[in-house]
């Protein structure tokens, strides 16, 4: 079978476990912020008791206890809350692998803003993922863990400059996903690093029969606390990669920094709910206004795409040198380049889907495999063929990729 059928199918599992283990993470973390504001006092709680809560739910009542440091005795049955986490980091990961970096020059590496090989721009992605972490930890440790305001204001200012860093090195797209996995290697290593060893020191503490000492439990808690303003801006940008308005705006950097600011004010809106308390409904206006702000100024302008033809790589090369290149170029140019351009024709499109423009020969060769996949194996493109392609059209776009190809997964 053809491996670059395969590889796709691969990419689509993988991006199903992701967001399988996604929704998994992100619902018991919003559940039980949720829970956590939601406690009561009430009289007749046992010993140590934080709190108390009533739910209904699926035609059962539940009521639910929380122990602030921990319960006299361990329980014979403890449900721990990590694989969620973790699994989620780890499909994210391989999704980074067999999307950007199995096909770096496609979609990582933009030579118009730096000049990278294959395995440096891997390098550069790997390395920088880890960078966050240790900065933010390093924070969390110092006397700012007192002040949590100012160490939210910290940890923005450092994914704004992250935000802006990637984008002088990769394409717009890797730009906010990479930003995305960032943001989401620290919140995984907060459970993996933080608030799992925490929650293991008290255990032994119980097993032992020593008294926890409190302060685990509140250093979890700021970590927990911090992923929870965190989570809506990831999936805004693990979203992002479908929207080219977002991901190829020359202010890419700054749209991301106004959704985190989003997060927060939506967040804070669910928070406040939950505890209770006077909802503050301000905070839907000031979200409409960091959308609209994030709207403005995608309309400022757009990255421009590298499309000289020394810029194309060897194997690029090949597809534009090949027999079947003219054919290939004059259905391109006829069926697709009404959308696929750096000013779209067709009425309602403002900017080229997924950021791939088709008006030189440069950049139908270095989109060869994409269109192979859409216009050529299947029908996808264009959306419910409205430009007329032909059978006959088709089979020409699945010759040319498979003349040069042979048939094998593309490599970088």
């Amino acid at each position: 079978m053809d491996l670059v059928i395969l590889h796709d199918w691969a990419a689509f599992a993988i991006r199903w476990v992701h967001v399988i283990t996604a929704i998994a993470w992100i619902g018991s973390s919003f559940y039980f912020i949720a829970l956590d504001l939601a406690l009561q006092k009430a009289p007749g709680l046992p010993g140590g008791a934080h709190g108390e809560e009533w739910q209904v739910h699926g035609g059962g009542f539940y009521h639910i206890t929380k122990y602030l440091v921990a319960p006299a005795r361990l329980p014979e049955h403890l449900t721990w809350f990590k694989w969620e986490s973790y699994s989620t980091w780890l499909s994210g990961a391989a999704l980074l692998m067999v999307l950007y970096w199995a096909q770096a020059e496609l979609f990582l590496i933009d030579p118009a803003k730096m000049e990278l090989s294959v395995w440096a721009a891997i390098l550069i992605s790997a390395a920088s993922l880890s960078i966050g972490w240790l900065i933010y930890d390093r924070l969390c440790k110092s006397g700012l863990a007192e002040r949590p305001i100012q160490l939210m204001l910290l940890l923005f200012v450092l994914l704004v400059v992250m935000a802006w860093g990637y984008n002088q090195v990769f394409t717009g797209r890797a730009a906010l996903l990479h930003l995305g996995a960032f943001t989401a290697t620290i919140m995984s290593a907060n459970v993996f690093f933080i608030i799992m060893p925490n929650q293991r020191i008290v255990v032994q503490d119980l097993k032992t029969g020593r008294k926890p000492d409190p302060k685990y439990g509140k250093i979890a808690k700021l970590r927990s606390t911090h992923n929870n303003y965190l989570t809506l801006p990831v999936i805004f940008l693990m979203l992002s990669n479908h929207y080219p308005l977002a991901f190829a705006s020359e202010y890419n950097w700054l749209i991301a920094a106004l959704v985190f600011l989003m997060g927060v004010t939506i967040r804070h809106f669910f928070n406040t709910m939950h505890a209770r308390r006077k909802w503050p409904w301000w905070t839907w206006g000031v979200t409409a206004l960091l959308f609209l702000a994030c709207v403005w100024l995608s309309t400022l302008g757009t990255q421009r795409l590298p499309d000289e033809e020394t810029r194309l790589t060897a194997r690029e090369a090949r597809f534009a040198a090949d027999p079947h290149f003219e054919q290939v170029r004059d259905i391109v140019m006829g069926r697709c380049s009404m959308c696929h351009a750096a000013e779209p024709g067709w009425p309602g499109i403002a900017a080229a889907p997924k950021g791939f423009a088709f008006e030189t020969d440069a950049q139908i060769a270095r989109a060869a495999r994409e269109i192979y996949l859409q216009a050529g194996l299947t029908d996808a493109m264009p959306p419910a063929n409205v430009s007329f392609i032909e059978p006959e059209e088709r089979a020409v776009l699945r010759d040319w990729f498979r003349a040069v190809n042979g048939g094998r997964l593309a490599s970088n």
